[in-house]
């Protein structure tokens, strides 16, 4: 299958980019009239060229002039291949070097240098101009490179070059597969009959005509009417192409440069960024952490500050790993490239590569949160994933969010996800959703459950266990039910605890009376089960038998939990063998008259009305009645 490359020209103002394109292609790349004006480049210019082998080449025209770095940044975005343009009659300027900075930090490696306005100089100057071009591509992804003089008014040398870039061309390596497709905006504009039509290089992945995108980051949803690539209608078109496509009902308005195409509900919003960051050894001072900044990643531009994690201020020429916390959201990948110029006065500063795509707001000098950005460098599938789950404890990650964090191609990550679940280093909390939780941290919140009953046990030697709910109250902070199901069954399966209905106790607990209370539970029992259906309250049981509160309500919730003695409310407790009496006594009752009347309810039992009322609600209570009117019927037939 044919590689999709797209080559850059980068260089100074007035250097002849805009010429050699059009001597290469017979395309003209200034479209607008200030740019014809002028005679400068403002905009990105595109064109196509088929090499003689018929590989076909999509061109990126950057601009030079200093006001328009910004442009040159975005159009640098999923570039392959980088043409520096250097004329000879002025050799390297102040846009050549900031160009080379920013193809460096953009992680380009494979170019060459043009040597442009070959036939405005004589011999003498012409090897001037070859030597400092040696000298300034020294240290760069230039250095070895072939360096081709040519002539865009003439000709000369414009053979040369595109056998040069056919031999470049066939020597590049694939692109790093991925399969989330991304296409940054650069250009936007409406035709007729069209509509609206987005144009900009396809960095990953691949779309197809009748797909649904979505225009991140402001989440708008559109279908995909047409495809063109390199003026040509497709059907679909994939990573490293120069794209136009329009859109069906999108208004023109609703998108701009530095928006995001994508699939729906694919990449993940972020104000924060943690990176790796260059500072460029060519910066006169110390960047201090805070500092004000310009954020350039794929098309877009955006303020922000820059916060350093490790140390108080970062030397030119130094590495670290920093904050990105910005004024408006971005969409990024792990492993984008990024720029960073100042706020004011405007020049490029530093960048690298992005390393968490959604972050939060770290402590300063955390060494956990250094050494995992740090080990993100080293490309370890199995650790990258640990880092993102263990930033994000108990919420865990999808998968659909694991794929943007960690930039692992799918199969892979499924394959290192498989591996750690069969090891325990992970525990997946949701099916559905695919959510995953780091494994220490999983069990580091066992304990803390465990921990809970412990002490719950303690408190209430008493009690059978503790209500589930009492004990999900303990952790308000986790609102997922499914986190919960996953852990009390893992426990359970580990022989932790045992689950009862709504009760949980741990598996060692044992409900044991000391002497004095197992004479008190038999004295509350015989009473119980003497008074029939009139019951005193269980106050005046203290009161009568002088208990010690606590204690006593210890011992009743052990009846309870034996399900010897029937609570229903008012402090009002029942014998269980009357209640269930009682009970069989309503059931025959509603199954021959279908329904009873509190005074029916009152002449059966034939006692009062301070028994009666919570003696009924308790049926309605465990779904035994339902009341319709003055009445009560079955709810269901038994």
């Amino acid at each position: 299958m044919e590689k999709n490359i797209i080559l850059g020209t980068a260089g100074h103002i007035d250097h002849g980019k805009t010429s050699l394109v059009k001597a290469l292609t017979g395309i003209e790349t200034d479209r607008l009239k200030e740019e014809k004006e002028r005679g400068i480049t403002i905009e990105l210019g595109f064109a196509s060229l088929d090499l003689p082998n018929g590989q076909h080449i999509g061109i990126v025209d950057m601009p030079g002039h200093e006001k328009f770095v910004k442009n040159m940044v975005a159009g640098s975005s999923g570039i392959d291949v980088v043409t520096m343009v250097i004329a000879a009659d002025e050799g390297v300027m102040p846009q050549t070097r900031e160009h080379m900075e920013i193809c460096n930090l953009m992680g380009i490696e494979y170019g060459m240098v043009a040597l442009t306005k070959i036939d405005m100089v004589d011999e003498d100057l012409l090897e001037l101009a070859l030597e400092d071009i040696n000298d300034f591509i020294q240290g760069t992804f230039l250095e070895d490179k072939p360096i081709i003089p040519v002539s865009s008014a003439t000709n000369e040398g414009i053979d040369d070059f595109v056998k040069t870039l056919e031999t470049i061309c066939s020597t590049l390596p694939e692109r790093k597969y991925s399969a989330i497709f991304r296409l940054p905006v650069d250009r936007v504009f409406s035709m007729k009959g069209f509509g609206t039509v987005i144009t900009g290089t396809l960095t990953s992945g691949s779309i197809n005509v009748g797909n649904d995108i979505m225009v991140y980051p402001k989440r708008i949803v559109s279908k995909v009417r047409g495809i063109q690539v390199h003026s040509s209608s497709v059907d679909a078109a994939g990573s490293g192409t120069r794209t136009a496509i329009n859109f069906q009902g999108l208004d023109k308005e609703s998108v701009s440069r530095g928006d995001i195409l994508s699939t729906p509900d694919t990449l993940i919003e972020s104000y924060m960024l943690d990176a790796h960051f260059h500072y460029l050894k060519s910066n006169a001072k110390p960047a201090k952490s805070r500092t004000r900044i310009r954020f350039h990643s794929g098309t877009s531009e955006i303020l922000g500050y820059m916060i350093l994690l490790d140390r108080e201020e970062l030397l030119p020429g130094d590495d670290a790993s920093v904050q990105f916390r910005l004024e408006s959201p971005v969409c990024c990948v792990k492993d984008d490239r990024y720029v960073i110029r100042s706020y004011s006065p405007v020049k490029t500063i530093g960048g690298g590569a992005i390393l968490n795509p959604a972050s939060q707001k770290h402590k300063l000098l955390d060494k956990n949160v250094i050494q995992g950005l740090e080990n993100l460098l080293l490309e370890d599938n199995e650790q990258t994933i640990l880092f993102f789950l263990s930033l994000k404890g108990y919420k865990g990650v999808s998968f659909s969010d694991l794929r943007v964090m960690t930039n692992i191609s799918d199969k892979m990550l499924k394959t290192s996800l498989q591996k750690m679940l069969a090891r325990q280093d992970i525990v997946q909390t949701d099916k559905d959703k695919q959510i995953y939780v780091d494994g220490a941290f999983f069990d580091n919140f066992k304990e803390k459950v465990v921990q809970k009953l412990e002490a719950y046990h303690k408190e209430n030697p008493l009690k059978e266990g503790m209500p589930t709910q009492e004990l999900k109250s303990k952790f308000q902070y986790i609102e997922d039910a499914k986190f919960f199901n996953i852990l009390f069954t893992k426990l359970a399966k580990e022989n932790l605890i045992v689950l009862d209905k709504s009760i949980i106790k741990l598996s060692i607990h044992k409900v044991a009376l000391q002497v004095d209370q197992s004479a008190v539970k038999e004295k509350i029992k015989k009473i119980y089960q003497g008074s029939g259906l009139t019951p005193p309250f269980f106050r005046t049981i203290c009161q009568d038998l002088d208990l010690d509160k606590k204690n006593a309500t210890d011992v009743l919730h052990m009846l309870i939990d034996e399900k010897s003695i029937v609570k229903t409310k008012d402090d009002l407790y029942f014998d269980a063998n009357e209640i269930k009496t009682l009970e069989q006594k309503l059931v025959n009752y509603l199954k021959e008259k279908e329904s009873i009347t509190t005074p029916d309810f009152k002449g059966m039992t034939g006692v009062s009305r301070k028994f009666i009322i919570p003696l009924i609600e308790y049926f309605d209570s465990i779904r035994l009645t339902i009341r319709v009117g003055d009445t009560r019927q079955l709810r269901r037939k038994s």
